[in-house]
């Protein structure tokens, strides 16, 4: 009898453990918790955001045109619509992902003005969680939701074959991207890869050029190409003043452009980053508070 008992203790003991041990159950998706989410590899869950960190779109200045082919293609899709993968990339802090959530936020804010469509959920996926995106986009296809799967700062560097999965998901593999799917992502290089990468495969490959047709490949499965350069004066001061109007900054507008090209002179660029950076600091200078 007592031998009886301590098994049974013994053998609670082990399931005890093994409970433990065993992996959490996966958490069940609800798309409807927000309107952005972070995508987690390990283990894999939507992390919804609670606040979006964006700018309204009228306050993006000296980059109209990618903002009204940004948008024409994320309405369409909103709409049920074709709509291609973009790739917006350049010059950095010229506005490239705050394009692209600014975007979103102004479809979103449509389709609630009586057009019936299904809800665009914005998710976000890291570089370094790219190998997963099959993962991530099995999810989705069983959605009635359509999702912007948006990526900043993608990039690829020697040795690093992970683009090759992203090529078959976004085209060419036996699935294809879900319908319901659109893919956005922001990188300072046009294709992708860094040029002494690609100057690498010319001098190495026995056949240059195919070596080479392989590595810019990916930038080809982007349908819609949006180009992002350096801005002008002009440019920086319509961003400095954009913003410093919707805050309603008290300053007056010869103290402002004084101080906004000292302080792009000490930064050595005129961009979108280095004017909301100035706007930050001149806020904080004045005693008020940035709106949200």
């Amino acid at each position: 009898m007592s031998n009886e008992k301590d098994i049974l203790a013994r053998l609670d003991r082990l399931a005890a453990a093994l409970e433990r041990i065993a992996p959490p159950a996966a958490a069940k998706l609800d798309f409807a918790a927000a309107e952005a989410f972070v995508w987690q590899a390990k283990p894999e869950a939507f992390l919804p955001v609670a606040h979006i960190n964006r700018q309204p779109l009228s306050l993006l200045k000296g980059i109209d045109r990618a903002a009204e082919q940004l948008l024409e293609n994320t309405r369409r899709f909103a709409r049920g619509l074709p709509a291609n993968n973009a790739l917006l990339w350049g010059a950095r802090g010229m506005g490239k992902s705050s394009l692209v959530k600014a975007a979103h936020a102004e479809v979103c804010k449509e389709s609630g003005k009586g057009e019936a469509r299904p809800e665009v959920k914005l998710v976000e996926i890291h570089r370094e969680d790219i190998a997963s995106l099959p993962a991530c986009l099995a999810h989705m296809r069983a959605s009635s939701m359509r999702f912007i799967v948006f990526c900043d700062d993608l990039s690829f560097d020697k040795d690093d074959t992970s683009y090759k999965s992203l090529k078959a998901v976004l085209e060419g593999g036996i699935e294809g991207r879900p319908e319901n799917v659109l893919f956005y992502a922001t990188s300072n290089r046009r294709h992708l890869m860094p040029r002494d990468m690609m100057e690498n495969e010319r001098s190495t490959a026995i056949n240059p050029s195919e070596a080479v047709e392989e590595k810019v490949s990916l930038s080809d499965r982007f349908g819609l190409w949006l180009g992002f350069h350096n801005g002008s004066q002009d440019d920086y001061l319509a961003m400095v003043r954009s913003y410093a109007h919707h805050h309603s900054l008290k300053i007056k507008d010869e103290a402002l452009v004084r101080e906004a090209l000292e302080w792009s002179m000490t930064r050595g660029a005129r961009s979108g980053r280095v004017a909301w950076q100035f706007i930050q600091d001149l806020a904080g200078r004045l005693g008020q508070r940035l709106k949200s």
